[in-house]
């Protein structure tokens, strides 16, 4: 596998948040972040757990400082990034049983 699609390459950008929703300045904050995040090509992940696959760590950088720029006035937002390695090796549960990972975007096929 060459280094431009290594799995230690290809990055997830995970945004985390906790907004409040009280009021509803608060609420239409919370309704815009969540577009933004969509509009970038973030999928929910869980409720205010948001992931986006990037094709390199600079990429994942690109996206990190696009948040940093449309951060809610309130409440708090965390990101960070795995590899493709990495994100592999997550165990997901539904109750008691595991369910499989979102799918790669086929725009990473090679063939």
């Amino acid at each position: 596998m060459s280094d431009r699609v290594s799995a230690y390459r290809i990055m997830w950008v995970f945004t985390l948040f906790d907004l409040p929703v009280q009021t509803k300045k608060d609420r239409y904050e919370y309704s815009r972040f969540k577009k933004f995040l969509a509009k970038e090509g973030f999928e929910m992940f869980q409720f205010s757990v948001y992931i986006r696959h990037c094709a390199s760590f600079e990429s994942a950088e690109v996206y990190e400082m696009k948040i940093g720029k449309n951060l809610p006035e309130k409440g708090t937002v965390t990101t960070f990034t795995l590899t493709d390695k990495q994100f592999g090796r997550i165990k997901h549960y539904f109750g008691q049983s595991r369910a499989d990972l979102p799918e790669i975007p086929q725009q990473l096929q090679m063939f």
